[in-house]
């Protein structure tokens, strides 16, 4: 009997503690890890209760302002669970209200996810436990392949910096950089670099910081890699100065040429003038000149000859007749003396473009221009042939003065005019006199 009251007595103990403790929600752990995609389960405990109106799971929302999300909710009412618009699709709760267990299920978890989620139980009759509890669920993400490059002037003495970074990673990731020889041997960074967040700092480069460097993005569920080759050249062996200094030779080069035309452009100018300003002597005749003046005087002679036979036709006094007769003689006569002073002119300006004369100019200039020897011999085989020809129109213009002066001195002439007391001739057409 004793024993019997012991054991209800104990009973009533632990009956009084629970009554007097009330409803208590644990959630084991504060942080719950899983991978992107992956499902992730965060379980929740409470002391069972018939008393027990519902069970529900809400977020924080992004910003705390903002009134909390709600993602999953059981009422005892219906008996039911009920899914939130948001999560609908893609969230549970796996409720057990006899072991007290109400754990949330989240299918292929984002990076959205991420935040913290806490668990309600309501319970009209408990006013002392505790009746909720939180914890966070932390999405993460591998990092992405990082992307190696290279920033500043690959030249001795100068400082380069390495980058190295994911765009994609949760929690961040971290970067380590690891150096290799040309010969693909591992070896350690140089003494003076610095590395953080991913940059790697290069000071005072030379040919032996020339390698491999490769770059490790890592966090808590995977890691990447990238690497870069890394060439140091000598300043002079730089392609941008190289091209720079083709470059400049190219131009001054181009710049030469067009001095050197120019000034083969002006010396053939120059020779041409030269050239031409020794073709022709001042006062020279030429071919043409001779034709034209022997035109002139083939018709000035046609000319006094149709005046001649027309003024014979006339109807003139004896007297001014021979008037007329002798200023006519007279102005042959002054004719006759200028053609006498033109031969004279030809003769003087023969003797002055004489040919020993002329080469004895050319002798001079052959002795200051050597280069113009050739040319000057052309053209004073050029000039001897030319006085051939002037020779030759001399001897006939010769021929034709004797011509003329026979022609003025014949004794019609001298008979006409010699003697004014002689009546002058009777033109054969001339009508007779009705006197006679």
């Amino acid at each position: 009997m004793a024993g019997t009251l012991g054991i209800f007595g104990i009973c009533l103990l632990f009956a009084g503690v629970q009554m007097t403790s009330g409803m208590t929600v644990t959630i084991p752990n504060q942080v719950y890890k899983v991978a992107r995609g992956d499902k992730a389960v965060i379980p929740c405990a409470f002391t069972p209760s018939t008393t027990i109106t519902s069970i529900s799971w809400t977020a924080d929302p992004d910003n705390k302002d903002d009134p909390e999300i709600n993602v999953a909710g059981y009422f005892s009412g219906g008996n039911k669970i009920t899914i939130y618009k948001k999560y609908k699709g893609r969230a549970n709760i796996v409720l057990d209200l006899v072991k007290g267990t109400a754990n949330l299920e989240l299918l292929s978890v984002t990076n959205a996810d991420t935040r913290d989620y806490e668990c309600k139980v309501q319970d009209p009759d408990d006013e002392e436990g505790r009746l909720s509890d939180k914890a966070n669920l932390m999405v993460l993400v591998a990092p992405s392949q990082p992307k190696c490059n290279i920033v500043g002037k690959t030249e001795y003495f100068e400082n380069i910096e390495l980058r190295c970074l994911s765009e994609e990673g949760m929690p961040i990731p971290v970067y380590k950089w690891q150096s290799y020889s040309v010969n693909n041997v591992p070896r350690p960074l140089p003494p003076k670099a610095t590395e953080q967040s991913g940059v790697l700092s290069l000071l005072n480069i030379s040919m032996d910081t020339s390698g491999y460097y490769i770059c490790t993005s890592t966090n808590e569920i995977k890691s990447a890699t990238c690497n870069v080759t890394l060439r140091v050249d000598p300043p002079s062996m730089n392609i941008a100065s190289t091209a720079g200094i083709i470059g400049g030779v190219v131009g001054v080069a181009l710049v030469v040429g067009i001095i050197i035309c120019c000034c083969c452009y002006c010396r053939r100018r120059r020779e041409k003038a030269e050239e031409f300003a020794m073709g022709k002597p001042e006062g020279e005749y030429t071919d043409e000149d001779y034709e034209g003046k022997e035109d002139d005087r083939d018709e000035h002679v046609k000319y006094e000859e149709e005046r001649r036979l027309k003024s014979a036709d006339r109807r003139d006094p004896p007297d001014d007749r021979s008037e007329r007769s002798y200023d006519r003689r007279s102005d042959y006569t002054d004719r006759k003396d200028q053609y006498t002073d033109r031969r004279d002119d030809r003769s003087d300006r023969s003797e002055k473009y004489d040919r020993d004369d002329r080469r004895d100019r050319y002798d001079d200039r052959r002795e200051r221009n050597d280069d113009r020897r050739e040319r000057n011999d052309d053209r004073r085989d050029r000039y001897d042939a030319r006085g051939d020809r002037y020779d030759d129109r001399r001897e006939r213009n010769d021929d034709r003065r004797d011509r003329y002066d026979d022609r003025y001195d014949s004794d019609r002439y001298s008979d006409r005019y010699d003697s004014r007391d002689r009546p002058p001739s009777v033109p054969p057409n001339k009508p007779k006199d009705p006197k006679y």
